[in-house]
């Protein structure tokens, strides 16, 4: 069976203003989450904020299975109406994958209906992420805990509704808990949120937090063909 297609989008705001950003991404998130699923034989294209229609045409967007969305400073900057474009993807089949603070993200918020809002503090501390649902795919080989030795803390409570499925919560260094691996089915589309992944830090180099991705892209893609949903006029008398 083919790989997923895949479309990793990324803010690419960070990389190129903070050096010390620069220094730990140089090519840029979207590269550093890119290239180790091209390694592994998945077709893989990224698009940025700062590209015509932010890289994600219909065109784009026919052309993957699963869209994977690293946002953090410039969330307002997405145009609304290609966050509907998005939306209306997503609810005809395409799979989306969004990462750390894009929980903040315009279509985060839009697919979820709540304000994703959150605890948080920056002090290089560490996390610790437990598989809750060892059954699930995403969580196949996945090391209980993974270790993230320094990390942004995001803890609850985080304004989400309940999730289909739960399959991580972190906890760190100063007591604090957080669900940071959750899903939901979004129409035909299937949404996993996973939190670890701070600009500031070397998170998606991690070899766990890689096969996360992997697991998580091979979960999210479509299992059948994309459609469009809509509510169309029926007449009465259709089956005479």
């Amino acid at each position: 069976m083919a790989l997923p297609r895949l479309l990793v989008w990324n803010e690419y705001r960070h990389e190129l203003q903070n050096p010390e950003v620069s220094a730990v991404y140089p090519d840029g998130i979207h590269e550093a989450i890119a290239d180790p699923l091209r390694q592994r034989g998945f077709p893989v294209t990224t698009a940025t904020l700062d590209q015509p229609e932010h890289g994600l045409t219909d065109e784009v967007l026919n052309g993957a299975d699963v869209l994977l969305w690293w946002g953090h400073k410039a969330h307002e900057d997405v145009s609304d109406a290609v966050v509907e474009r998005v939306r209306r993807h997503v609810m005809g089949g395409l799979g989306l994958i969004v990462l750390h603070s894009g929980h903040y993200s315009k279509i985060f918020r839009r697919l979820l209906g709540t304000t994703a809002s959150l605890k948080w503090r920056n002090a290089r501390e560490r996390e610790l992420i437990w598989t809750v649902a060892p059954g699930h795919p995403i969580a196949e080989g996945i090391p209980n805990p993974v270790i993230i030795p320094e990390q942004e803390m995001y803890g609850e409570f985080f304004d989400i509704p309940t999730p289909d499925e739960l399959i991580f919560i972190s906890s760190f260094a100063g007591g604090e808990v957080f669900r940071g691996g959750v899903t939901y089915r979004r129409g035909l589309g299937k949404l996993f949120y996973f939190s670890p992944g701070d600009q500031e830090y070397p998170v998606y180099h991690h070899p766990d937090i890689r096969r996360i991705l992997r697991n998580g892209v091979r979960w999210a893609a479509p299992s059948g063909p994309r459609l469009e949903l809509t509510a169309d006029p029926h007449p009465t008398g259709w089956f005479e």
